[in-house]
Formats: C-alpha cells, sequence, structure tokens
C-alpha cells in the first residue's frame, strides 16, 4: 500500500491551511470587486498555497496594491503562453520546457501549477540560474506546493547550459526540449536564451527582455555617434536608450525569422505596471527565411554597423549569411 512521506503530509496541510484563509478573506463581493468583468487563469482561493508561497498573499490572505498588479500581471502572461504550450501538450503528450534564468522562479511555479492544477496536462519544466542560493530556494518553494513532481531545478548560467551535463534525475523525458521562456533576463542574458532555444530546436519560445544596455553602448561609440542622420539620437542619453530597446528587439526578431521562427513582438503587461513589458512569442515552423537576415544586415548598417550578441552566438550557417 502506498505510503506518503512525513514532508508531503506536512505540506498537503499547510496548503490546506491556506486554501482555508483564502476562502475565508475572499468572499464573493471581495473577488467581484477585485475581477470585475474579468476571468483569471488563477483565482485567489484555488491558488491560494502558490500564491502566498509566491509571496503575493499576505499572512490574512489579502493582497497589497503591489502584489495585485503582479497577480493581474502574472494571470495575462499564463493567457499569452496558454494556447501554444496546450498545443504542444496534444502533439507531444507531455510539455517539457525549460526556464532560462529562472530567478526567483514565479513563472516556473505558476507553469507548474497551471500544468498539474488547471489544465491538468503532463510537463516536465526545469528552471535554471547561475545563483545556486536562489535555485536551492526554488527548489523548497516547489515542495511546499507539492510540484516536484512537475518542477525541477539545476544551478547554470544560460550560456553555458548543456543537457547532457544534468544528472539522470534531472533529464527530461524522452529527448530534447520543447519549448523554452526566459522572463526578464537582462541585457545579453536574453540573446544567450534565445540562441539556447534555437540550438535546442525549441518549438516554442517567449522571452521578456530586460536591460537593454548592449546596443545602447555601442551607439555612443563616436564613430556612431559622430556620424549619419540619426547622430542627434544617438548623442541624446535618454532617447539613445529607449531607441536601443526597440532596435534591439527588432533584430532578435528578424534573427529568430531567418532561423526558422514565426515570431509575434508584443505587449504582454500594460506600460504602468512595468516599461520592460514586450514580449517575443516565437513558434518554430520552417528552415529560416533568408530575406529577414537580409533586412537585419540593413539595419545593422543603418546603426553604423552595430549588431546584437545574438548575432555572434547563431549556428554557422546563419552566421555565415550574416558575414
Amino acid at each position: 500500500m502506498p505510503t506518503t512521506s512525513p514532508r508531503s503530509r506536512c505540506s498537503g496541510r499547510w496548503s490546506e491551511a491556506w486554501t482555508a484563509r483564502a476562502a475565508g478573506y475572499w468572499t464573493a463581493d471581495r473577488v467581484a470587486a477585485l475581477l470585475g468583468e474579468q476571468q483569471l487563469i488563477l483565482e485567489p482561493v484555488q491558488a491560494a498555497p502558490l500564491l502566498r508561497a509566491m509571496g503575493i498573499l499576505k499572512r490574512d490572505a489579502s493582497m497589497t496594491p503591489a502584489t495585485t498588479r503582479k497577480f493581474m500581471q502574472i494571470n495575462h502572461m499564463v493567457r499569452l503562453l496558454r494556447p501554444f504550450l496546450l498545443e504542444l501538450a496534444r502533439d507531444r503528450g507531455r510539455v517539457r520546457l525549460l526556464d532560462a534564468g529562472c530567478g526567483s522562479s514565479y513563472l516556473t511555479l505558476l507553469l507548474g501549477w497551471c500544468f498539474k492544477h488547471i489544465w491538468r496536462e503532463p510537463a516536465w519544466i526545469l528552471g535554471i540560474d547561475r545563483n545556486s542560493q536562489i535555485v536551492g530556494k526554488c527548489a523548497r518553494r516547489a515542495r511546499l506546493v507539492e510540484l516536484e513532481d512537475v518542477l525541477r531545478f539545476a544551478p547554470s548560467a544560460i550560456g553555458d547550459f548543456d543537457l547532457s551535463g544534468l544528472t539522470a534525475a534531472e533529464q527530461p523525458p524522452g529527448s530534447g526540449l520543447d519549448a523554452l521562456v526566459a522572463l526578464h533576463a537582462c541585457d545579453t542574458a536574453t540573446d544567450e536564451a534565445l540562441a539556447l532555444g534555437i540550438r535546442l530546436e525549441v518549438r516554442f519560445l517567449a522571452v521578456a527582455p530586460c536591460c537593454h544596455v548592449e546596443l545602447s553602448q555601442k551607439l555612443a561609440r563616436p564613430e556612431v555617434s559622430a556620424a549619419g542622420a540619426l547622430s542627434p539620437l544617438w548623442r541624446t542619453p535618454h532617447l539613445r536608450r529607449e531607441a536601443a530597446a526597440s532596435f534591439t528587439d527588432m533584430m532578435r526578431t528578424l534573427l529568430l525569422r531567418g532561423c526558422g521562427y514565426r515570431v509575434t513582438p508584443m505587449e504582454f503587461v500594460p506600460s504602468q505596471h512595468t516599461p520592460k513589458n514586450t514580449m517575443l512569442r516565437a513558434v518554430r515552423d520552417g528552415d529560416g527565411d533568408p530575406a529577414a537576415l537580409g533586412e537585419y544586415r540593413q539595419l545593422r548598417e543603418a546603426l553604423g554597423g552595430a549588431g546584437i550578441r545574438l548575432e555572434e552566438l547563431l549556428p554557422a550557417p546563419q552566421r555565415r549569411t550574416l558575414s
């Protein structure tokens, strides 16, 4: 007869207690005031253990204005990813997903909860981060909300990650990965995440870039900022940074298209919540579009020869085309 470990029984009682506490706080009137006309994937009562583990619910099961914004943000994010992930689940039987640069694992935990409790589809999700202490904290949170059958965590920098380096217990079922996500990976870490997804030939990619520093610094170089019709823009730091962020994501979009992905740049949260609100959502659908690589070359030339890190990390055939 199967037995339940003391740790599992403790986690189960904790989850039950938080569900009951949230049910007592979130009356019909409070839920209506929170949601209005919206229908959310996560609800405060049903997902109470997860929301508490993520720090969104306070001790009395209420939310602060800041955590309410976070709650609405993560619901919207999952709504944008859901159709693609469920399509993968139907096609593959089990979704194998990597969260690259998972940090505190809001997205990792959220997806694990949705697959297990809401969508009820098999999933294997691995979160990686270079900070081993954060990785340990994320693993403890996963155990607390009883998601250790879905989630795994491993210390690794994005650029150093290799599936073959995982232990036997960490290896995904079957072969390879189906999807990669990266939420607010700073500056060129987003390029490393995209390059990793391309190298692994994942079918679905979603990144929300952050801190677009690399291109802005290149555009500030004297040989770029002193010449050309755009030189007044490059000499104005604030506007240069704003423009560089848009140019960076456009260049990433073109390179992804050149590698066989159908890409949709989109706003994934309202700008009043965070200025870093662009998501690049990509689905692999072919061998690549050479015209997109040509457009990248033209854009790079218009920017005084300044390219982005992702260009250097592409597979050899695409790099040869770009050079």
